[in-house]
């Protein structure tokens, strides 16, 4: 067999050799390069599901701590277990100074906070039903849910600042302002018993009929509306301590999520209640006596702040459906503490 010549100084190879000695080294090339590419997706997703299994070990290990310690239930648990502590030194300490049944009557105001705390309205209906029957001078239970009713709105106001409804509130309070004289006028001259069966009876119809109907489409209602509704608000205000029934129930027509009605009626009632005060001392007749405030009543206060801090708690974790379920049994509720 005659090999090929040498060309220009180069050693002479078979031809088959010139084609296949190359051809061997690039596969060669292409068989490590992909070994390295596999190497490295297989270095990847090692890489992967080592990362996803640290994640879901530190997702179990965070839920788990999570519910051990909740910080919401905790600081529940902690503020309570202090409140009610001192609650139950203050009742020793003035028993023991010899002021009557301050025990019940403290056990009343905080049982009467922390559930109207919950809508944020009825505290005087529920509370008064029972401090009428505790304490033995009527005025002096007055005073008591007046100064208990203006620390829990004070409380709930600054818990709520950032829900409330500037624009919509103003026209209420222009309603409630200037029903306030028509509602203070009518304490002054009608029976008291009239009244409180009256108010009492609508809260309690409007209140059922809310509770076992189908619920229904939202009211577009204007600013008249609502102007009517502060209006009437200011009349019951002045009649019988209990301005936010009517704005209450305008709300929920109005078909507000529970952060807005709360944000317009809270403060609603908050500015009823020294106009009211005002409005008695300056149109009761001058030969009346002028009553002094108790300060006794001011021992009650603390129950009030503890029971409406409760109270926001259980707000915070309602539904707008059960926000609507507890309003309208409050409603229900007030009507009854009013014709007690």
């Amino acid at each position: 067999m005659t090999l090929p010549a040498v060309v220009a100084g180069e050693r002479a190879y078979p031809s088959y050799a010139r084609v296949s000695a190359p051809s061997s080294l690039n596969s060669a090339r292409a068989d490590r390069g992909r070994r390295v590419c596999v190497r490295s997706q297989l270095r990847e997703v090692v890489r992967e599901m080592s990362k996803e299994l640290v994640q879901s070990d530190k997702l179990e290990i965070g839920e788990a701590i999570g519910r051990a310690a909740d910080p919401g239930r905790l600081a529940i648990i902690i503020v309570g277990t202090v409140g009610i502590g001192l609650l139950i030194g203050e009742g020793t300490v003035l028993s023991a100074e010899g002021v009557p049944d301050i025990a019940y009557a403290m056990l009343a105001v905080f049982a009467a906070s922390t559930v109207s705390s919950i809508a944020g309205f009825a505290f005087s209906a529920l509370c008064g039903a029972m401090l009428f029957h505790i304490m033995e001078s009527p005025v002096r239970a007055v005073h008591a849910m007046i100064l208990c009713s203006i620390a829990i709105q004070m409380l709930s106001v600054a818990a709520l600042w950032r829900a409330i409804d500037w624009k919509s509130l103003g026209v209420f309070l222009v309603g409630g302002f200037l029903g306030v004289p028509a509602g203070v006028y009518l304490l002054l001259h009608l029976p008291t018993g009239t009244y409180r069966v009256v108010i009492g009876s609508m809260l309690i119809v409007y209140g059922a009929y809310l509770l076992l109907r189908w619920p229904i489409r939202a009211l577009r209602l204007g600013p008249v509306g609502d102007a009517c509704a502060g209006f009437l608000g200011g009349i019951t205000g002045g009649l019988a301590g209990f301005p936010g029934a009517f704005v209450t129930i305008w709300c929920g027509l109005k078909g507000w999520d529970k952060a807005r009605q709360r944000g317009v009626y809270q403060p609603f009632i908050l500015s009823m209640q020294p106009v009211t005060l005002l409005a008695i001392y300056l149109m009761q007749p001058s030969s009346s006596v002028r009553v002094q405030l108790d300060w006794k009543a001011f021992a009650l206060v603390p129950a009030a702040l503890l029971g409406a801090w409760f109270g926001l708690r259980i707000f915070k974790r309602l539904s707008d459906r059960q926000f609507e379920i507890v309003v309208n049994a409050l409603l229900m509720v007030s009507g009854i503490g009013l014709m007690l």
